[in-house]
């Protein structure tokens, strides 16, 4: 049976918010970021992007493309109480929910609660309670995988649905441009030009194992994307990957002045690991450089951290797997635990080892 798959995208979600709960912020350029010169920007208003400010960028320079604009400090807990709204209007139709994050999520429609005939029906159903009973809009995309729906959802932002039906994949895809397939970056769409391929029609054109001895197991992912093949199913309650807590410092610092954030934020996220009931195996490091260059080191032992000291030790143990340079410094730190596993999947060892051989 065709899969009957919609990705539902909130519009500028957390700027919308802002802009729904003040009057005084409607059709003016919101820059949801606290301001200052290590805030980095969470959202923007559609009125704010005209001016090229975008998600991720410095606040300072969101700050300078559009110096008018109105800056606001994120909301989290109101944020995930209005995700929270929107959820329970996606349950009514489906309990095939898998959430992104909290402004998007992927439904598998195929067959519904609601008993509406179509996929298409049920986009519309939802995009009208949405703005109804909480003011906002949402857009949609509706497709017989979800690798289209979600380049669907994107194709008539904001506040759009588009509709692919299967019938019309192959055209759809024919001229889109590599840069819109999900995971194609600018170094691997750059990678693909030079092959002279910079369409999904080109790129269906490749056979698979060329594109594997270039790009490795995702050369084989992209043959099957540029064809609109994709099995991947719609998971509810998908289990955590990974917890993470990271922070911008107040200035810029060497390597060796990072010891009390990294011990900071490791019991952050041990003290929420511990609501896991699966066991994380690996420990991740992650700066950010002045530049806005990122390293990461990681690490996974025979053993499993086994206390909160454990799993500072080893964070710590990854900071100096870093190169010291005299003159680099350092704006970000993060710490994390991933790779998690079910108890009976850890093999048990009598001792700790060094933590590197």
């Amino acid at each position: 049976m065709t899969r009957k798959i919609v990705h539902v995208d909130m519009d500028a979600f957390y700027a919308s918010v802002e802009q729904r709960d003040d009057p005084r912020l409607r059709g003016r350029p919101v820059v949801v970021a606290w301001k200052g010169n290590r805030s980095v920007v969470c959202a923007a208003s559609y009125e704010a992007r005209t001016f090229g400010v975008r998600s991720a960028m410095p606040a300072l320079t969101a700050e300078r493309l559009c110096p008018q604009a109105v800056f606001v400090a994120p909301d989290f807990t109101r944020y995930r109480a209005v995700s929270r709204q929107v959820r329970e209007i996606l349950k009514r139709h489906t309990d095939l929910i898998e959430p992104l994050s909290l402004d998007e999520a992927y439904l598998d429609v195929t067959e519904n609660k609601s008993g509406l005939p179509t996929a298409t029906r049920v986009a519309r159903a939802i995009r009208a309670a949405i703005r109804e009973e909480l003011n906002l809009t949402a857009s949609a995309g509706v497709a017989p995988n979800k690798f289209l729906a979600k380049i669907a959802s994107d194709w008539k932002k904001p506040n759009g649905l588009f509709v692919i039906q299967p019938e019309e994949v192959e055209a759809f895809l024919k001229p889109l441009p590599v840069g819109r397939i999900p995971g194609v970056g600018k170094v691997t769409e750059r990678r693909l030009a030079e092959l002279g391929i910079r369409t999904a029609g080109d790129l269906s054109a490749v056979a698979p194992d060329i594109l594997e001895s270039r790009f490795g197991r995702y050369g084989h992912r992209l043959s099957e994307l540029a064809r609109g093949i994709d099995e991947s199913p719609v998971v509810s309650d998908r289990p955590t990957k990974s917890i993470s807590a990271e922070d911008t410092l107040e200035q810029d610092v060497p390597l060796e002045d990072i010891e009390p954030m990294i011990r900071a934020l490791a019991e952050r996220v041990w003290e929420a690991s511990r609501r896991e009931a699966r066991i994380p195996r690996t420990v991740v490091l992650k700066l950010k450089t002045k530049e806005f260059s990122i390293l990461t080191r990681s690490l996974t032992p025979a053993v499993p951290p086994s206390s909160c000291e454990a799993f500072t030790a080893i964070a710590l143990a990854l900071r100096d797997r870093v190169q010291r340079q005299p003159q680099q410094r350092f704006r970000l730190v993060g710490v994390g635990l991933s790779n998690f596993r079910d108890p009976h999947q850890i093999p048990e060892v009598a001792a700790q080892p060094e933590l590197f051989d």
